[in-house]
């Protein structure tokens, strides 16, 4: 869709989508995959080594909220593509930094956005739930970014996605 040599992929866990993002890239493309847990940053690393993609893939640990606002001085500039998968109540907070690292025509996917219709549910106290809302209210006010929410449906229920281009 992008043709993306830069990735910054926020939420790894055992590194599938990170595998699946870096045999996308071209041989002179890089992915920046930010995780919490050093388990999973650790399992992650085995698995993109498996995967022959050590050299296209940096697993960086840590909270993605400190790690994002070193990344341009560790020369990552911008991005032409970044996925969302962490944390859903700091997914509002991660926004700020996607516009920081994007450019004209960045996409950004933001995973598990409609949390089994829950979030149509202006009650709920999940705080996951509550930060897709905000993450989206923000986004329908943010005139860098042109976006929309698409439902899936398979066999663990129904979910979706955000798809975003930076204008």
């Amino acid at each position: 869709m992008k043709g993306a040599k830069n990735i910054l992929e926020i939420g790894t866990l055992g590194g599938y989508s990170s595998i699946w993002l870096g045999r996308a890239l071209p041989d002179d493309g890089h992915l920046i995959t930010l995780e919490f847990d050093a388990k999973h940053a650790k399992v992650a690393e085995e698995n993109i080594k498996r995967a022959g993609l050590e050299k296209k893939i940096k697993v960086m640990v840590g909270p993605a909220l400190e790690i994002l606002p070193t990344l341009k001085e560790k020369g990552f500039t911008y991005f032409d593509f970044m996925f969302i998968d962490a944390d859903k109540q700091n997914n509002p907070h991660y926004l700020k930094w996607m516009i920081e690292l994007s450019r004209p025509g960045t996409v950004i996917i933001g995973d598990n956005v409609v949390r089994q219709g829950h979030v149509i549910d202006d009650d709920s106290e999940d705080l996951n739930v509550q930060g897709i809302r905000q993450f989206i209210d923000l986004l329908s006010e943010e005139s860098q970014i042109d976006a929309t929410a698409i439902q899936t449906v398979g066999s663990k229920g129904y979910d979706g996605f955000v798809l975003r281009v930076v204008k």
